[in-house]
């Protein structure tokens, strides 16, 4: 199947249902392969979110696309109970993320008779150091997931949206490693990856033009500016029910704050 880049990054997320004391929420979350060895072709496929999409939550629905063997596409709900018990959450509690491994999910549907069907970010998708250094302050990025719980539900196909980034990617924006996109972001957006994509050409911070496709994951919206009620505007995560007025403005969490988990993950599984 001839998929292009933006046709593949759609099936990279993971639309998220959850029930909590105080009702129902969703969010997004991405598939991400941790601990990926390119000669052995190994790795520890898990689900990322943020922790807020999750903490509450009593009982979790993954909205997962499985394929037929005609190639026919169809989604199939898992419902999994103690769903918050499922996560494995980043251990600075300021850092808005957590995983979920995703192979155990993989064995039971399979032995049902589905076929599960995704396209995962990874490693080599994160900026080093030198390629944060060569982007400009002003680069245009996509957004993946279900603002506003808004989704093709036949299709099991996410939204995406295009956005700038507000603040340079190799900054970190009030001291901590975070920066800000200039997008719409909405309740559901909550775990959604940001991408630099793209297609055909593109140029670097000095103006050299290059052709050909770029694709990097710069990071994981989690929160915004919020403007409450009273008129003041603070900070928060972005909710997964709509409690305030959201600005154009996200706070993402930059995308080598997962490399964290690989440490985590390594040990669980006692990996060398």
């Amino acid at each position: 199947m001839e998929l292009s880049p933006s046709e593949q990054l759609c099936y990279s997320t993971i639309r998220i249902e959850c029930i909590t004391q105080k009702g129902g929420s969703t969010g997004t979350g991405f598939f991400f392969n941790f601990l990926e060895n390119k000669e052995t072709h190994q790795f520890i496929p898990c689900i990322v979110t943020n922790k807020h999409v999750v903490e509450d939550a009593v009982h979790g629905i993954l909205v997962l696309t499985c394929k037929m063997k005609d190639g026919t596409e169809y989604l199939h709900r898992v419902s999994i109970p103690n769903f918050r018990q499922s996560w494995i959450f980043h251990p600075k509690k300021e850092i808005d993320l957590c995983i979920m491994p995703f192979q155990p999910i993989v064995e039971v549907v399979s032995a049902q008779g589905h076929k599960p069907f995704y396209i995962a970010l990874y490693a080599d998708l994160i900026p080093s150091i030198q390629q944060l250094e060569e982007l400009s302050a002003l680069e245009d990025i996509i957004m993946i997931g279900y603002p506003d719980g808004i989704w093709d539900s036949v299709n099991n196909k996410p939204i995406l949206r295009k956005g700038i980034t507000a603040t340079h990617p190799k900054r970190d924006f009030n001291g901590e490693k975070k920066f800000l996109i200039d997008a719409a972001c909405f309740p559901g957006s909550s775990g959604s990856p940001v991408l630099i994509l793209n297609q055909g050409s593109y140029s670097d911070s000095k103006g050299n033009v290059y052709i050909g496709s770029r694709v990097m994951f710069l990071g994981v919206l989690h929160a915004g500016p919020q403007h409450t009620a009273q008129g003041e505007i603070r900070f928060a995560n972005i909710p997964t029910t709509v409690t305030s007025i959201p600005n154009n403005l996200g706070l993402v969490i930059k995308s080598d704050e997962l490399f964290i988990f690989n440490d985590i993950l390594k040990e669980l599984t006692k990996i060398q």
